[in-house]
């Protein structure tokens, strides 16, 4: 297993997700908020704190989640490289508006208005980039340790499980929901695999 060139070469776009998901983690944990930046029932539907959704999909809540979710985000820039940073980013858009949708569907069907029931921070795209990691990106090296058959894909299903651990509940819920996405992308349901961002969109942006 290979991850290619170290660096961000070939991959602007997860370049630019991992500057952003840090920077805003970094702001957000200087002021002492990023304990607070979860989603729950009250944040949408009681007092419509909308810029929510857009810091949750960007900031961690923690320093650990911070250094296991960037590992990952450059570890998978793999995928960039494989099928082009415009596919690229339609499976970013994808994986977070879907992996989104999910979570605000669970928070109005859960409506507990007490806690934050989903964590902060990518979970939608990270955890749906292990579904490719999954299919596409084949066993290099095996070894044991005590008797125990590894790969060197385990090191990345390890950071991964220490990730979905990070909060409980509160990250495992954002992170079923990425590896759901994931999946829908792979069943390429709406052909989703053959959209682009055309150009004219993307001088737009």
């Amino acid at each position: 297993m290979n991850g290619g060139p170290s660096g961000f070469h070939n991959a602007p776009v997860t370049r630019a997700f991992v500057i952003a998901s840090a920077l805003f983690t970094v702001f957000f944990g200087f002021q002492g908020r990023s304990s607070k930046l979860g989603l729950s029932y009250l944040d949408i539907f009681g007092k419509f704190r909308l810029w929510k959704l857009i810091v949750s999909i960007f900031a961690f809540s923690s320093t650990p989640e911070l250094m296991f979710g960037l590992y990952l985000l450059y570890y998978f820039r793999v995928f960039e490289r494989q099928i082009g940073s415009n596919k690229y980013s339609v499976f970013i858009l994808f994986s977070v508006t879907v992996s989104l949708l999910f979570e605000i569907l669970a928070l109005a069907y859960l409506k507990d208005p007490a806690v934050n029931l989903v964590t902060s921070g990518p979970y939608g795209l990270i955890f749906a980039s292990f579904v490719p990691f999954f299919f596409d990106i084949p066993v290099s090296t095996r070894f044991r340790v005590f008797g125990v058959r590894f790969s060197d894909k385990s090191f990345i299903y390890l950071a991964g499980l220490q990730l979905l651990l990070s909060s409980w509940k509160r990250s495992i819920l954002p992170g079923v929901f990425g590896i759901l996405c994931g999946s829908l992308y792979h069943l390429n349901v709406f052909h989703i695999r053959k959209a682009k961002i055309t150009e004219d969109y993307a001088l737009a942006i």
